[in-house]
């Protein structure tokens, strides 16, 4: 039996064919990404970004801090920006205030090899000037979404099932 969050989620995320296809979309990209770059993780406990890349290592992602005023979160190696990371990433998570993502795009968009995806973390507003900045370049920009949330309604379940019949 489905939950009650399953159903709400799925209403939600597919309630229209366009958010059906993002999500689609969305779950392919998790399916498919390990590494993860977290743009705003804090040193915080308590914070929604930590509670986020918890999940996340969980999950089995590798999860990259990016926060200038930090050596370590997580256990892993902060970096101070994305150009300072030494190795690629498959995806980005941002969680900034809604007038400095433009910042995290730019610094997305010059990364070699580019991510397959940017999530903009819920509360980061519509971001249709990142939209049309990241159109054509083969990178999905998910605005406005919590990737944990996309994870577990979107690939924890089938996880479960898989690890049900082994």
């Amino acid at each position: 039996m489905r939950t009650t969050f399953n159903n709400w989620y799925d209403q939600k995320m597919r309630a229209t064919e366009e958010l059906n296809s993002e999500t689609n979309r969305a779950e392919e990209t998790l399916s498919a990404i390990s590494s993860i770059a977290i743009v705003g993780l804090s040193r915080s406990f308590h914070k929604d970004s930590q509670f986020v890349g918890r999940y996340l290592q969980n999950a089995g992602y590798t999860i990259v801090p990016v926060n200038p005023n930090a050596d370590t979160i997580l256990g892993e190696k902060a970096y101070p920006d994305l150009k300072s990371i030494p190795s690629p990433v498959d995806a980005i998570d941002v969680f900034l205030p809604p007038d400095y993502i433009h910042k995290a795009v730019d610094q997305a968009l010059e990364l070699d090899p580019q991510p397959r995806a940017i999530w903009l973390q819920l509360g980061t507003g519509k971001q249709p000037e990142q939209i049309d900045r990241v159109r054509g370049t083969g990178i999905e920009l998910y605005e406005n979404r919590c990737i944990k949330v996309d994870h577990q309604f979107l690939i924890r379940p089938k996880e479960k099932k898989g690890k049900l019949t082994n």
